[in-house]
């Protein structure tokens, strides 16, 4: 018996747990169940349905205990759904919550009182509202994630100050779950905090002050909704442990600011898509840990540094050069410098881009003879000081910034400019002292309080020989070097020469006047025979220049992401009547990005009288540079900007960037600013094929005669076939019309529209899309299956031929049932010659055998390329070698060698096609294409360049 009792005593002493270990507190034991009940799948937790001890032994699965108290429940990921109970803060001793991606709804239970939760994950679930003490108490929380949360998605909510008595937490993840409002000022009061991640909210205002200093590590504000955050960056350049910034898409602005090298932790730093102006400071792109920059998407200038970044991008800016590691020229240098200096207002740094202030619209920027003579900015809200930069502009006539909040003093170089002539900086905040400008400027001071006026200089120093006037609407009385004595106007004086010196002064001024006007009647004269002259031998070059068929820039491994113009042969981007290429320079060397302030100019903002097409994507423009050359613009209607739209916009850049060919419509550029999006081409004068075929009498046109039609099918054939076939890839058009060739002066064909391109990446293998393209042109595979190939084209272009026979569109409605589509209906009378020859269109002249000889072979050509079974369908090489035999026919009278676009068509296709592979590489030799000279799309998401081969057609 004793032995037994003695037993007993050591058992209580020494295992006390196996008497407690079913004894889990009443409370816990009650919100566990209450959790149970409110799921609608429950026997996930593979809980027991009649135990009474989740404390156990055994412990209920994902549940841990300390003594008989719940201290975590670990259910991530199980797939659960339901909701939580409103008595889950019982919970007293909970330390972690692992809720992580489930399925959870309704409302977030208050954590409030929950004084030992140190871990809190509720990521990827459905919880829809969040109440306002739920932060309440939670003194011991280190880490907390609500992400991924529809939390009072209709209202939003601000993070409440109850977190301020969180002091040990370290990590704040509340990405997209609809935050709102401006970042609390107290997050910068807490000592330990490292990482913020408050991405895809609808969070605004600017970076709080208190952030002065913060130890963070992790710093996440990207893709806010609305204008997003906003104000300066400086308050980064305090936080020296960064190593991980993600702000982009906000609207942060101001320059980056140079004492971002004192972040030398940061490995990644993603700015891109904000507001953001000035110059890459040297000391970001020189931290030594940085392995990512993203910067596109900005306005931001100056030259693009040449670093060693393994991931940098910059796309999108205005930056002076297209090449990394190129400087600016001096004037775009001093121009920048002045822009510095008034703090870059964000409306010049949008305008002010590329190398050349004369060359595109610089806001407040005027030239003369290719140099800046203007500074015209009034009234602009400019701040800062003026740049002794200005100095460096020796072409500069006149600097007119009154009314502005300049302060500072004037720079005493601006008085070594010869050309000067007027200086107005009336109206701001400048201090003494006032540099000695010649007698020949004109100084404009009034309005600026603490400059003192020249009356009140000190006895021993002369007055300047400046004309200085006070006010604008005082009459300004030039100094004469025999006045015997300067003239001055300030605002307490005015004081006039005698008779004498006004008779001698108008005289003077007269003479002066007379003198100048001649000078500009004979430079004027001058000019006109110099535009005469090289008017003429523009004409003779373009007739004589030896030029190639076939020209294409290698594949683009730009890091820029940005399109550029490759400087090809003039003749690759031109009509018969002029290079269209080579004037395109003007608009922006190098760069295929055009303002839309140079696009309204051209078009007189967009004028109706001006336009000269329109289709699904909006509206074609026909428009004039300054320099007078004629462009095509094609906009985006505001209300058609469907992902579609973007998709056909976005594939119309890159195509073109990629492929060159004389009968390819060039572009010469695009412009994406705001809701605009716009397409500039060379401007082809006799608009679309479709209407000299179908609308010519309505028109008044001259019908096209059978030799000129041959001509634009050869055109056409060739086109297809660059695509098909000689280019590095093979893309097929998928909406060849009519309608989308377009003629020059000469009555040449380009096609145009490659809004619907695919990329076929395994030559003729066919490539699944969504139907697109135009009924009446589409091949029957396609339309039934949505699988294409190459041969598609082949059967649009055998209807264009028939179209270019008849004169009848592909499909007419008021046309009788036999003859509404054309295909159909020539397939069958195309054999037959009394049929065919009245199917011909009467303005061709079919009763000539020669003509209708060649009809009937170009009509057996279209019959092949729109056969019913793809296989039966040729190559687009044969049809240029049937077209180019029947077109070497037609040539002159004087029996001359006819010669297409400088190509012999008497040679043999293989020779041709030799010839043009040569001159496609001696071509790129003599330019010597490199990386930053060759195509490459807009800033587009990851995966673009796969779009040609996507499932949905785009």
């Amino acid at each position: 018996m004793a032995t037994r009792i003695a037993l007993l005593i050591i058992t209580v002493l020494f295992y006390p747990c196996s008497l407690v270990s079913g004894e889990t507190d009443p409370n816990d034991f009650a919100v566990l169940i209450e959790f149970r009940k409110g799921l609608t799948n429950p026997q996930l937790l593979k809980w027991p349905e009649t135990g009474d001890d989740p404390c156990g032994p055994p412990l209920w699965p994902h549940v841990f205990c300390s003594g008989f108290r719940v201290t975590q429940i670990q259910v991530q990921n199980l797939g659960l759904s339901g909701r939580l109970p409103n008595n889950f803060n019982q919970l007293s001793k909970l330390e972690n919550l692992g809720f992580q991606r489930n399925n959870f709804s309704g409302p977030l239970p208050s954590f409030s009182g929950l004084s030992n939760l140190q871990y809190a994950y509720l990521v990827s679930n459905q919880f829809d509202t969040i109440p306002s003490d739920f932060f309440s108490g939670l003194t011991s929380l280190l880490e907390i994630a609500l992400d991924q949360n529809p939390l009072n998605q209709s209202s939003g909510w601000s993070i409440p100050r109850d977190l301020q008595a969180s002091t040990q937490l370290r990590n704040l993840s509340l990405i997209q779950c609809n935050v709102v409002g401006e970042l609390p000022d107290f997050l910068g009061t807490m000592p330990m905090l490292t990482a913020l991640k408050l991405s895809y909210n609808t969070l605004s205002g600017e970076l709080p002050a208190s952030f002065a200093g913060l130890m963070l590590e992790i710093l996440w504000l990207n893709n806010q909704d609305g204008a997003g955050i906003s104000g300066g960056l400086d308050v980064l350049t305090t936080m020296a442990s960064l190593t991980d910034a993600w702000l982009h898409g906000n609207g942060f602005s101001g320059p980056i600011p140079p004492a971002i090298g004192a972040c030398t932790s940061l490995t990644r730093l993603w700015l891109n898509n904000n507001n953001l102006v000035g110059l890459i400071p040297r000391n970001l792109i020189t931290l030594p840990r940085l392995q990512s920059l993203k910067l596109e998407n900005n306005k931001l200038m100056g030259p693009i540094p040449d670093v060693k970044i393994a991931n940098f991008t910059y796309s999108s800016n205005s930056f002076c050069e297209s090449a990394p590691g190129v400087p600016c020229s001096l004037e775009v240098t001093a121009l920048l410098e002045f822009l510095a200096g008034v703090n870059y207002p964000l409306k010049l740094a949008s305008s002010w881009g590329g190398n050349d202030p004369c060359a595109g619209f610089w806001e407040g920027v005027s030239c003369s003879g290719g140099k800046v003579s203007v500074i015209n900015l009034p009234n602009f809200n400019l701040s800062g000081s003026i740049s002794p930069s200005l100095g460096e502009l020796d072409s500069l006539v006149d600097v007119r910034l009154g009314g502005n909040n300049l302060s500072g003093s004037m720079p005493a170089n601006l008085t070594d400019l010869k050309m000067l002539r007027l200086i107005n900086v009336s109206a701001n905040n400048l201090v003494p002292p006032v540099p000695k400008f010649s007698r020949s400027v004109t100084l404009l001071t009034d309005g600026n309080p603490l400059l003192k006026a020249p009356s009140s200089l000190p006895p021993s120093l002369p007055p300047s020989p400046t004309t200085t006037i006070s006010s604008p609407t005082e009459p300004v009385t030039p100094e004469t070097p025999n006045s015997g004595k300067p003239s001055s106007f300030h605002s307490s004086t005015s004081i006039h020469h005698n008779g004498s010196a006004k008779v001698k002064s108008n005289h003077f001024d007269k003479l002066k006047i007379m003198i100048i006007v001649a000078v500009v009647v004979v430079l004027l004269i001058l000019i006109l025979i110099l535009l005469i002259f090289v008017k003429r031998r523009g004409k003779k070059d373009s007739t004589n220049a030896s030029t190639s068929v076939v020209v294409h820039p290698k594949d683009s491994s730009d890091s820029d992401n940005r399109v550029k113009l490759s400087v090809i042969e003039a003749s690759q981007c031109s009509s018969s009547t002029g290079s269209m290429l080579s004037r395109a320079r003007s608009v922006e060397e190098g760069n295929l990005t055009i303002s839309v302030q140079l696009l309204r100019s051209s078009t007189k903002n967009f004028a109706p009288e001006n336009v000269v097409g329109r289709g699904g994507f909006g509206v074609v423009y026909k428009g004039t540079l300054h320099d007078g050359m004629r462009i095509a613009v094609k906009r985006m209607e505001a209300d058609s900007l469907s992902n579609k739209a973007l998709d056909e916009f976005q594939a119309e850049i890159a195509v073109l960037s990629r492929v060159r060919h004389r009968n390819l419509v060039c572009l010469l550029g695009y412009s994406i600013e705001g809701s605009e999006r716009l397409l500039v081409y060379e401007y082809l004068p006799k608009g679309a094929l479709s209407k000299h075929l179908f609308q010519w009498r309505k028109l008044c046109l001259e019908p096209l005669s059978w030799k000129k039609r041959l001509n634009i099918a050869l055109d056409v054939a060739r086109g297809m076939e660059y695509l098909h076939s000689l280019t590095k890839e093979c893309f097929i058009h998928r909406d060849l019309k009519s309608s989308n060739i377009l003629l020059d002066d000469d009555y040449r064909a380009k096609v145009s529209d490659f809004g619907l391109v695919k990329l076929a990446p395994n030559g003729n293998n066919s490539v699944v899309t969504k139907l697109a393209g135009t009924f009446g042109y589409l091949a029957p595979e396609y339309a039934v299956t949505g699988k294409i190939t190459t041969k598609a084209d082949v059967y649009s272009f055998g209807v264009v031929l028939m179209e270019l026979i008849t004169g009848m569109a592909a499909l007419d409605d008021d046309r009788p049932e036999e003859t509404r589509y054309l295909a159909s209906w020539f397939a069958e009378i195309k054999s037959d010659k009394e049929k065919l020859r009245d199917a011909v269109d009467s303005a061709l002249g079919a009763d000539k055998e020669e003509i209708f000889n060649s009809i009937s072979t170009v009509a057996d050509l279209a019959g092949h390329c729109a056969a019913r079974e793809p296989y039966k369908r040729p190559e687009m090489g044969y049809a240029v070698n049937v077209l180019a035999s029947l077109a070497n026919k037609w040539k002159p009278c004087d029996d001359e060698q006819e010669v297409f676009f400088g190509v012999d068509l008497q040679k043999p296709l293989i020779q041709l096609v030799k010839i043009w592979q040569d001159d496609e590489t001696s071509c790129e030799n003599s330019l010597e294409l490199d990386d930053n000279s060759k195509g490459s799309i807009p800033a587009k998401p990851a995966g673009f360049a796969e779009s040609f081969t996507s499932a949905d057609g785009r």
